[in-house]
């Protein structure tokens, strides 16, 4: 047997049987690996017992996430917010950020919608203006957001990799382009953490979002905030879930009741924290996804990230260019860890994607396209299969 069908078999056994199914939709849903399945089945049986649960999951299992995503991406652990998801933390930082009348937010034009759902009505909100960056080529650039700023430019909001095309940006470049300015730079890393190297020093961001139910294998209503540390204690207090509150380690220390002087005892959480969700150790989810998150670091991004451009090259070089069309940079360094292609019109687009289903053969169709995500699971003869249906 090749070594490299040898190690995607080894993969596949961490995951639940798919039947006959070729799965090439990551990018939409990742799955669940099988210890992941069985810490929530764990997690599920403490609900049915509730005396059995130690309070201090409250508090370590937390701490566990946050220190397994730092490993991931670089950060510090106290950097770290644990949301429900990418947009939570959109609306986070939102909140959080001084706004004046006429300070100006830029997002590229197709963006995912959870961008436009959190700077449209903030802007109608606090008089700000939310602008939209066209790009001069086919996919967005860092110098097409460079080309728009202006001196009331305040925020850069930005996907690392785009959900519709997955082209990847360039953010160290748009980072130096916007350094020594007041605008800040929030990346949404959604289709990057997992399947690409990260550290968010070097992309030079200083807020990053991401949904965790994708390329980091969690459940649905996971994800995180990070924002770089010296940056967070700039921000004035907010409202914060209770768990967050600094000296918080134990149920049998909350006292948040005023001294005789009217001052409370309680501090605000420092970093990131102050954008936990609400019920953050909810162990039907961190549980599962703590696990995850170990699988993902012993996998490794750039295992990911390699398996992925051998399998895709194999599609790009064999794709039916007389009837189909690339929807994503063909140069791999240019794109994330998947890719989009399209028929020749929208309803053909549409019709193939229905095809490939009928023959249980997943992808995401997304603005007229599709979208082609494997992962370590997936091999050579998962390719052959798609290649198949869609050249005949």
């Amino acid at each position: 047997m090749p070594a490299t069908v040898a190690a995607v078999a080894d993969w596949r056994s961490e995951f639940i049987e798919f039947d006959d199914v070729t799965y090439l939709a990551m990018a939409n849903h990742g799955p669940l690996p099988r210890a992941s399945l069985k810490a929530l089945e764990t997690a599920m049986e403490l609900k049915r017992h509730p005396y059995k649960i130690e309070e201090s999951i409250y508090f370590e299992l937390p701490a566990r996430v946050r220190g397994l995503l730092a490993q991931l991406t670089g950060a510090a652990s106290e950097e770290i917010g644990l949301t429900t998801g990418a947009s939570a933390g959109l609306a986070a930082i939102a909140a959080s950020l001084p706004w004046e009348p006429g300070d100006e937010i830029l997002v590229a034009r197709g963006e995912f919608p959870a961008q436009f759902c959190t700077w449209g009505p903030l802007a109608a909100l606090r008089g700000a203006v939310l602008r939209l960056v066209k790009p001069r080529g086919r996919f967005v650039t860092a110098q097409d957001f460079l080309e728009q700023l202006s001196p009331r430019t305040r925020l850069v909001s930005a996907s690392l990799v785009r959900f519709d095309d997955g082209s990847l940006l360039d953010a160290p470049r748009l980072a130096k382009g916007l350094a020594g300015s007041p605008c800040r730079l929030l990346l949404d890393v959604t289709q990057a953490c997992g399947s690409l190297p990260l550290d968010f020093r070097s992309l030079g961001a200083d807020f990053a979002v991401c949904a965790a139910y994708k390329w980091l294998l969690g459940p649905y209503g996971t994800g995180f905030v990070w924002a770089r540390r010296e940056l967070s204690e700039q921000l004035p207090p907010a409202p914060f879930f209770w768990m967050g509150a600094a000296s918080e380690t134990g149920f049998s220390e909350l006292v948040f009741d005023p001294d005789d002087a009217g001052r409370f005892s309680w501090q605000p959480p420092a970093g990131a924290r102050r954008w936990d969700a609400a019920e953050t150790a909810s162990f039907f989810h961190l549980s599962a996804l703590a696990v995850s998150l170990e699988f993902v670091l012993r996998a490794g991004s750039a295992r990911v990230l390699g398996h992925n451009r051998a399998l895709l090259g194999a599609l790009i070089a064999r794709l039916p260019r007389d009837r189909c069309v690339l929807a994503s940079p063909e140069e791999p360094e240019s794109r994330g860890a998947y890719l989009c292609f399209a028929a020749r019109s929208k309803e053909a687009t549409r019709a193939l994607h229905a095809r490939l289903r009928e023959q249980k053969i997943y992808v995401s169709l997304r603005n007229d396209a599709l979208r082609v995500a494997p992962y370590l699971y997936n091999s050579e003869e998962d390719i052959e299969r798609l290649l198949r249906v869609i050249s005949c």
